[in-house]
């Protein structure tokens, strides 16, 4: 099936509902705290602000003094007007260091929940969600995506109300004083939005390409990891080398041209901002020299006491214009990034409209079935009726029918076509034929872990459309020809196949799998530590492993797909043995290349090309001298 991976933002709209989305969660996780942290941050601004007006007050009361020369009475005004100023900086340290504080606490718990619903909601989705994308792309969103988010809450978000502040403080004060020489500035700005403008829409395409290479980069290094041996078994490392060379070279040109604006809007605009200060000091300049009248809502005559502080208003003014243009590609990554994670989050659960349940019964004198929260292993279905209220038990017995069943993994592309099987309880039923023919496709329908195009699929009488999902495969055991072992003990592996089972329970499952033996001959036996999926161990121990596990899940139904393929054949003689003491009373499903290990079965349906062309026990197959006979006699292959 195709993989894909996830886009950029398709629109300015969808970017800017995508930031308004994170800042809703924001708001959700932390009510209190996020209102307090902008409060503190406001502050900070207002007092990063406010030194302009004590300049302009302290040089004025200093040019009303230097005629008289009574300094004492000067600095009577002036001194407190400075210990006020200082108060002010020793509140704004404070204030700076408390938003920081809460940012930290912010950013740190909002990735955490992040991540938890993002993890929780990956659990949910359909098997198709997983074979249709790259898993190294998946877990691009854990790492890379959720990386811009907390550059994004940590430094951009604040950066942005905190220069935004101050910049709208220091217009407001810039107009109060003199609206001539705010026009001069807003010059310059305009100036600045336009270098801004071209610059930073080229670096944000680039950032939202370099989000996508990475995720390319990073599905195409993990697939290389996992096949590590195939490459180097079929000397493929220089066309391994070449396709990564190929995907970091798309990535490093994303990369360089991201930067190369980013990095060239900075110091231009810091540039506009220094001639912007030399042209205000020309203009004011001129101004005093020419004695021009002031237009400002002060108020006040023009003087030497309003251009020296508006000099400084005009670079904290440029200042942090500067600050926010610089922001602006790490906010179109934390976009890209979010849409991404907002993608992965929203995308549809696996439906579930099953109310059909298995539970445990146990059977009364008049030999009806009761329903008890005890392990009985007596399980049946149990069905609550809409219509007038009532609950029946049908017994669960491993009934499995498939009636005229169609399917396809694509429209338009079908995989099996009008399949009608018949497993009655307790019969071994095999799957034979080519890869592709459609045999792992049937047990996958069985599993619902895709839904069939046409047709019926019926468990003990029951549609399996009305069985919950879990219930449903909680009833059916399964070896994969994959085994995935997880990070734990061989015990907690073992105990995977059913969480409440014991100790002994497990080992009587190991036995039963034939995994007893070399497991007790491991440094630690059953608590030997496995990782990296079971590295440490052979691939038919860790394929021992996988049928202990469906062992001591004690399933009615067990479906084996290619269960005994990593196994060699005096191993398999001892699994085997193991097998069919597992297989006993339970419908089987199996599918097998090997036709010596389905000998025995009850029925075997031959496939290709997604229909069942011959049907029947092993004896009446050969005496048919059909395609059966064919490959069990080697006249050609199953591939």
């Amino acid at each position: 099936m195709p993989r894909k991976a996830y886009g950029p933002p398709a629109s300015k709209g969808e970017a800017f509902r995508s930031l308004g989305r994170v800042v809703r969660m924001l708001r959700g996780f932390y009510p209190v705290m996020l209102p307090l942290t902008i409060l503190c941050i406001l502050f900070s601004a207002a007092a990063s602000s406010i030194p302009a007006v004590f300049v302009q007050k302290v040089i004025g009361d200093i040019e009303v003094w230097a005629d008289t020369g009574d300094w004492e009475a000067a600095k009577a005004v002036i001194l407190p007007k400075v210990g006020l100023l200082i108060v002010l900086y020793v509140l704004s340290i404070i204030s700076m260091t408390l938003y920081q504080q809460l940012i930290a606490v912010m950013t740190q718990g909002f990735l955490n929940k992040m991540r938890c619903a993002m993890f929780d909601g990956m659990q949910t989705l359909p098997i198709k969600f997983f074979d249709t994308h790259q898993h190294g792309d998946i877990m691009s969103y854990y790492t890379n995506d959720i990386d811009t988010l907390r550059q994004l809450l940590s430094q951009s978000l604040p950066t942005l109300v905190q220069a935004g502040a101050i910049v709208l403080f220091v217009f407001t004060i810039m107009i109060y004083y003199s609206i001539w020489l705010t026009l001069v500035v807003l010059g310059g700005v305009v100036l600045m939005m336009l270098v801004s403008g071209k610059l930073g829409g080229g670096s944000a395409k680039f950032f939202v390409r370099q989000q996508q290479s990475v995720g390319k980069m990073e599905g195409y290094v993990q697939e290389m990891m996992n096949g590590q041996k195939v490459v180097q078994v079929f000397c493929h490392e220089e066309q391994s080398q070449a396709g990564f060379n190929k995907l970091n070279e798309q990535l490093f040109n994303d990369s360089y041209r991201a930067n190369a604006y980013a990095n060239a809007l900075a110091p231009i605009i810091l540039n506009i901002g220094n001639i912007l200060y030399v042209v205000i000091a020309a203009v004011g300049g001129a101004m005093l020299i020419g004695h021009a009248s002031n237009f400002s809502l002060s108020g006040l005559a023009l003087d030497i006491s309003i251009v020296v502080p508006f000099l400084n208003m005009t670079k904290q003014f440029t200042g942090n214009l500067n600050q926010l243009t610089q922001q602006l590609n790490a906010i179109v990554m934390a976009v890209a990034g979010a849409e991404r994670i907002f993608k992965l989050m929203d995308e549809k659960p696996e439906a579930d409209d099953g109310y059909v349940t298995m539970v445990n019964t146990t059977t009364d004198a008049e030999g009806n079935l009761t329903e008890t929260s005890e392990r009985t292993h007596q399980w049946a279905w149990k069905h609550p009726h809409s219509a007038d209220g009532s609950v029946t038990y049908t017994p669960l017995q491993g009934e499995v029918t498939l009636d005229d069943v169609d399917f396809a993994y694509e429209e338009g592309k079908p995989v099996l076509h009008d399949v009608t099987i018949f497993a009655k309880p307790g019969q071994k039923v095999a799957f034979v034929g080519a890869t592709g023919a459609g045999k792992t496709t049937i047990t996958n329908l069985i599993n619902r872990f895709y839904d069939i195009a046409d047709g019926k699929i019926r468990y003990d009488g029951i549609n399996i459309n009305k069985i919950k999902k879990s219930d449903l495969r909680r009833s059916l055991g399964i070896v994969l020809q994959e085994t995935n072992l997880f990070t734990g003990t061989v015990m907690d592996n073992i105990r995977y196949g059913r969480l409440d089972a014991t100790d002994e329970q497990c080992v009587d499952a190991a036995k039963l799998a034939g995994a007893d033996d070399f497991i007790t001959r491991l440094p630690e036996g059953y608590n030997t530590m496995l990782t990296g999926n079971g590295s440490n161990l052979s691939q038919g121990q860790r394929q021992l492993i996988a049928i202990a596990r469906a062992a001591v899940a004690d399933p009615p139904v067990m479906i084996l797909d290619e269960a005994t393929s990593s196994i060699d054949t005096r191993t398999e003689a001892i699994v085997s043995r193991g097998m069919d003491a597992l297989m006993k009373g339970r419908t089987v499903f199996v599918i097998a290349h090997r036709l010596s290990t389905v000998r025995n079965a009850d029925v075997i349906m031959v496939l290709d090309h997604g229909r069942i062309i011959e049907r029947g026990s092993h004896e009446a197959l050969l005496e048919k001298k059909g395609t059966y006979y064919q490959l069990y006699t080697g006249a050609f292959e199953l591939e």
